[in-house]
């Protein structure tokens, strides 16, 4: 039987899952690890999360800032977390890990009390307004950290998307949760501090075509819930977007 030769990119991809297995910066889908993070990072300081972090730029970048502090990009792609890790460990980073799941069973992997902040960098915004529970700042997944966060545990938003940012100062106001910073375009600030100086590859791209990069930083109430205020926010962004 003729095989015909995979695709250059289809190699390219089957090496990199090969490569991932061997990196020890890189845990796919593990088993039983709430509660031992500061045991694989072999130290006790404060653990930081990249939700949907792609090539791994900002979790590098921040380990590199912060050396003290322990980070982990989690993202679902093995072939774009590929290159954050093979970077950290071209430069000898101790402090950075990567996560491999779905971010939406990500309180599957952390135990109360674990994480310190959570930095969400140029999420899919998801557009349709049919699709905002799939938004990583929307109460659904509030829910989900608030479950892992400590008390005061930090949450910022970088993103390109004008209806991202917009959508989440609107929760942000509806859940009573306490907003720190509001940016609408970081670079039309001299001084900004270097950890929003970090660049992306999709910050780069400017996907949105706004020319204008956004951030907020904000922590989640000691009583928040909200369940039943779905609907009411689900309702008001129809018609909110309509316009």
């Amino acid at each position: 039987m003729f095989l015909l030769p995979l695709p250059a990119m289809g190699q390219k991809k089957l090496i990199r899952f090969a490569e991932l297995k061997t990196f020890p910066n890189v845990l796919q889908y593990p088993e039983d690890m709430k509660g031992k993070w500061n045991e694989f990072f072999h130290n006790d300081n404060p653990t930081i999360l990249e939700l949907a972090c792609g090539k791994g730029e900002y979790a590098v970048g921040l380990s590199q800032l912060y050396p003290q502090k322990n980070f982990i990009g989690i993202d679902q792609k093995g072939n774009r977390i590929w290159v954050g890790a093979k970077k950290a460990l071209q430069f000898h980073l101790n402090n950075v890990a990567f996560l491999r799941i779905q971010i939406d069973q990500i309180n599957e992997y952390f135990e109360p009390n674990e994480v310190s902040e959570i930095w969400i960098t140029f999420p899919d915004p998801q557009l349709r307004t049919g699709k905002a529970k799939k938004r990583l700042t929307h109460p659904k997944y509030l829910r989900l950290y608030k479950q892992f966060l400590r008390p005061g545990g930090l949450i910022h938003l970088k993103t390109d998307s004008p209806n991202l940012y917009q959508f989440t100062k609107i929760v942000i106001d509806k859940y009573n949760c306490k907003l720190l910073e509001n940016i609408e375009d970081i670079y039309s600030y001299e001084n900004i501090p270097d950890e929003l100086k970090i660049k992306t590859h999709y910050e780069s791209l400017d996907i949105a075509g706004s020319n204008r990069i956004h951030y907020l930083k904000f922590y989640l109430p000691e009583d928040f819930s909200g369940k039943e205020k779905d609907k009411e926010l689900q309702e008001f962004l129809k018609e909110y977007e309509a316009k």
